[in-house]
């Protein structure tokens, strides 16, 4: 693995970590709704998390072709030079979602309703699966639910993709996806307390602003080479010298002077 894409697969595992709270308000409802359709009496145990496991590998591995066939179009995008356009919407899409996580703007919302009409068509799939009495049947009903209209899932993945490699935009939907499962693996005692967790103001807001921040650094632009020239203690002007070759004659000496 490229050491350049470590602190890239770890932002996105951050993203789906910080986007908790969305995540509970988005899929937890579901997520109850499909385990109540489980039996009573298989509603326990290792039956229980073995659906529980079946959903969300299922709604990962959505994410992940989600992320390789729109990585390819950023690769296109790249190709014929909008490369620096796709990280613009990219970046974008990351400050609104942070503005969406402190509700300080709710923009996103409108973003969501373009996925409604592919789900209009998935959802009835995924409806006829139910109740889920095995985590074969799980597994299918994660991957449609994969696709529900999510502000959280298109910003990241426009993201990912705008990298312009489908095999890495797959990837970094893959840790995305791994970041989401602390919060919808949660159940019982333990998920009301990490609810109660991601609704505090203060973590809800330092969330947002992580992925705000993280908006503006994807943005093109001379911000990354001023704070680039900050972190190492240079700027344009700190060029070095060209080192004086004793062979190239007093010309070389008059132009260092």
């Amino acid at each position: 693995m490229s050491t350049d894409l470590i602190p890239l697969l770890l932002t996105a595992l951050a993203l789906g970590l910080l986007g908790g709270g969305h995540c509970i308000g988005m899929c937890g409802g579901l997520m109850g709704a499909m385990t109540l359709a489980i039996p009573a009496d298989q509603r326990k145990g290792w039956v229980l998390w073995r659906v529980l496991l079946g959903y969300n590998l299922g709604r990962i591995a959505s994410y992940t072709l989600a992320g390789a066939l729109l990585g390819g179009l950023g690769w296109l995008a790249q190709d014929i030079g909008l490369g620096r356009s796709l990280r613009t919407v990219a970046g974008l899409m990351m400050i609104a979602m942070g503005l969406y996580l402190a509700n300080w703007w709710a923009g996103l919302t409108y973003v969501e309703r373009l996925g409604k009409g592919l789900w209009r068509h998935i959802q009835p799939l995924a409806s006829r699966m139910l109740p889920i009495t095995s985590a074969p049947r799980a597994l299918v009903v994660g991957a449609l639910w994969g696709w529900l209209p999510c502000g959280l899932v298109y910003s990241t993945l426009i993201w990912a993709s705008s990298q312009g490699h489908a095999g890495q935009s797959a990837l970094l939907m893959l840790a995305f996806g791994v970041g989401t499962l602390p919060t919808l693996l949660a159940t019982g005692v333990a998920a009301e307390r990490l609810l109660a967790l991601l609704r505090l103001r203060r973590v809800r807001i330092t969330a947002a602003l992580l992925v705000i921040l993280f908006g503006i650094w994807t943005l093109p632009g001379p911000h990354k080479a001023w704070l680039m020239g900050h972190s190492t203690g240079q700027t344009h002007n700190d060029q070095p010298a060209p080192a004086f070759d004793p062979h190239q004659g007093p010309e070389q000496s008059d132009r260092l002077h």
